[in-house]
């Protein structure tokens, strides 16, 4: 299995919303891709600036087709759009 944690840093409070908006939306899209065990979007209780993306996949070959997908693509660019993004892999 393969996990992944996405934390963004908002550019400033006007983006953070926007970048919200499109986490959520990628994660209700992501839960049906073929090898997702769990997506999901967890806010910072000390940061108001910050959330995170955790997902969990089945395999490497999974999170790829993922990362392919249109939806992907789109929310990705959107979040990026109003700040950074960091990423951590775990394999397990």
């Amino acid at each position: 299995m393969i996990r992944l944690n996405c934390f963004f840093q908002a550019a400033d409070a006007a983006k953070y919303n926007d970048a919200l908006r499109a986490a959520v939306a990628l994660t209700e899209k992501s839960r049906h891709h073929a090898g997702c065990i769990a997506y999901d979007v967890f806010q910072s209780a000390t940061r108001s600036d910050v959330f995170m993306l955790c997902e969990t996949w089945k395999d490497d070959a999974s999170l790829k087709a993922h990362a392919e997908t249109p939806e992907f693509k789109k929310y990705v660019a959107e979040i990026e759009a109003c700040g950074q993004m960091k990423l951590e892999r775990f394999e397990f």
